[in-house]
């Protein structure tokens, strides 16, 4: 959700930044725009639209070897060339690029407004460019320091200012950032998808710290009530290969990161299972038999497709570990005022280890003296940061909006905690062993599913047409159906709802027709037989059926009516969800690609959520 670039160095700023801006493309904007400080001050160029229309429309003197770039998701006021950033003063001395909302913007606002200031635009970001022009501190860092301390609400900002040539100021408080190290030049990004092509050498700033970036180094300093104070922080090298944020031979990011889900799968499993004691190794969590054995209860916090894939979580680690489990979305958990339990483990599930609502709900956790963990896929990640224990996915980038491998990594991850966890309780070590080859098969499985697409393709044509579905399933199949309908919603922009299957009869079934295809989760479990009657009913109301099932599924009748199946390969049941889920995905995809849609960047969405 928006995006921030920033360049000091020996180079010209505004391409760097215009690459940079279009490598952040896949976080979903609506506006851009870049700002760079030159000889003649500073200059801003700006339009609502693509990165690549900005790019095309710079003027040819656009000069300057220090410069900030945005890509806006509109909150404050609509998408268009005024409200995009970068916003300046009103005699053009400052500009800044703002991730996070303002919460006070209103009242600010109104005080510069009474003071005579003229806004140019609706957000509430442009309030600190003009704030900081008026500052009388003697350095940009004590003007933007104390313009900080007047703000409410979640901030990433990046400052330019006319008479500071030298060097860019930035601040982080709720909102990602990070600073590059290069040689004799360096970078500021809220994600290292900007910059890796210059550089993997970066220091992430955390809450309340602002640092000062020149072309020869950067300097960080803790913002308080005094001040900002210098600190230490030293920048690390990250292990990332640059060619992992490109698409490659693929038409799409989503194409390319679903077929990288074997690989992924892989690395999420090796050198973390013990065959000879059944169980796993997750030396990140720091628990000991004993600290697992005190757990009563596991509690796991996400957002979106990390909530379904953690109710699935939830669903595996009461099966095998027999410990109470349950799922909650993230962005409701602290507004309940939860009950915080000392024996209740939390777990904090995200991909980008950056989504606001679940970082404040780990935050909330240990207000009140809760334990927590992350399950995240990047390293030094706010989540990471704040839970300091957990478990890495190690999927690699993943840069589509929707979800693929780093969900399935996510269950992965479930299935580990659920085992380690088993273990040091009831699950005999026959069983522990039976799960451990299980999970080496997956890989291939997910495979296997794979090199079917071509045959889904018909079916995802199909779904395709309709404007509204219903996906549904039972038990371990309901997250299933959850997660295959918000995949539909994401990318195709179909309605879709998922309900237990069970359900249908007290309400949906008044919906079903020939016009509202059935998505069914239906695996080779205890309740296949009540789930082929409930798929009789739909059937019966003339209601089109696509079956995601096992092989030997007895469908009785249906297959001869408007049904289709789809089926993946056999595992323990504990472990059919996420070989349920991996159709479903393709079924998305193909659906959004017959309709046309940009598929790695749906309307109205970004790949990382970092405002309420």
């Amino acid at each position: 959700m928006c995006g921030i670039v920033g360049y000091i160095g020996t180079q010209q700023a505004a391409p760097l930044l215009v690459e940079g801006l279009s490598r952040l493309e896949h976080r979903g904007y609506d506006s851009a725009g870049v700002a760079v400080s030159g000889s003649t001050g500073l200059r801003v160029a700006k339009r609502a639209g693509r990165v690549r229309d900005l790019g095309e429309s710079l003027p040819k003197r656009f000069s300057g070897k220090a410069g900030i770039g945005h890509t806006r998701w509109a909150t404050h006021g609509p998408a268009n060339d005024v409200n995009a950033h970068p916003h300046v003063d009103g005699k053009g001395t400052v500009a800044v690029v703002h991730n996070g909302i303002i919460d006070n913007a209103a009242a600010l606002r109104a005080a510069l407004t009474a003071d005579g200031v003229e806004l140019a635009s609706d957000t509430d970001t442009e309030v600190l460019a003009h704030l900081v022009a008026r500052s009388e501190q003697a350095t940009l860092e004590d003007k933007v320091a104390e313009v900080l301390s007047r703000i409410e609400g979640t901030y990433g900002v990046a400052f330019l200012h006319a008479d500071f040539p030298d060097r860019i100021v930035v601040a982080r408080n709720g909102s990602p950032l990070l600073v590059g190290v290069g040689e004799k030049e360096m970078f500021v990004a809220s994600d290292l998808a900007a910059v890796v092509r210059y550089t993997t050498t970066v220091a992430h700033l955390d809450d309340g710290e602002m640092a000062t970036v020149t072309s020869g180094g950067f300097t960080t300093y803790r913002l308080d009530a005094t001040g900002p104070a210098a600190i230490e922080r030293r920048a690390q090298s990250v292990d990332i290969d640059p060619d992992a944020y490109e698409a490659g031979e693929h038409a799409s990011f989503m194409l390319k990161e679903m077929h990288e889900q074997p690989v992924a799968a892989e690395s999420a499993l090796r050198g973390r299972l013990d065959e000879r004691f059944g169980t796993s190794h997750l030396g990140g969590l720091g628990l000991d038999a004993r600290d697992l054995r005190e757990i009563k209860r596991v509690k796991l916090l996400g957002c979106g497709s990390a909530y379904y894939v953690g109710q699935m979580g939830a669903s595996l680690i009461e099966e095998l570990a027999r410990v109470p489990a349950d799922a909650e979305a993230a962005s409701e958990f602290r507004y309940r005022n939860p009950i915080i339990e000392p024996d209740t483990l939390y777990v904090a599930v995200s991909q980008s280890g950056e989504t606001v609502d679940t970082l404040l709900a780990v935050q909330e956790i240990k207000r009140k003296g809760g334990r927590a963990i992350g399950v995240v896929n990047v390293v030094g990640s706010a989540i990471a940061r704040e839970v300091e224990r957990g478990i890495y996915l190690h999927a690699g980038p993943e840069v589509a909006v929707a979800s693929t491998k780093a969900l399935t990594n996510m269950f992965l991850a479930f299935a580990l905690l659920a085992l380690q966890l088993g273990r040091v309780r009831d699950l005999s070590l026959a069983q522990g062993k039976e799960l451990i080859a299980a999970l080496n098969e997956l890989p291939g499985q997910i495979q296997q599913i794979l090199d079917t697409s071509d045959a889904i393709e018909p079916i995802s044509r199909r779904i395709a047409e309709a404007e509204s579905l219903f996906f549904v399933g039972r038990v371990r199949g309901f997250p299933v159906a959850r997660e295959g309908a918000q995949k539909l919603k994401e990318i195709s922009y179909r309605h879709a709802e998922a309900y237990q299957t069970s359900e249908l009869k007290h309400g949906p079934l008044a919906l079903i027709s020939p016009e509202v295809p059935t998505v069914a989760i239906v695996p080779d479990d205890e309740l296949v037989e009540r789930n082929v009657a409930a798929l009789h009913e739909i059937s019966a109301r003339g209601g089109p059926l696509v079956v995601v099932t096992h092989p030997g599924v007895d469908l009785g009748d249906l297959e001869e009516r408007d049904c289709a199946r789809i089926e993946v390969p056999r595992s323990l049941r504990s472990l059919d969800p996420i070989l349920l889920t991996i159709p479903l995905q393709i079924l998305a995809y193909q659906a959004a690609q017959s309709l046309g849609l940009d598929i790695d960047k749906p309307r109205n969405l970004a790949k990382s959520v970092t405002v309420e």
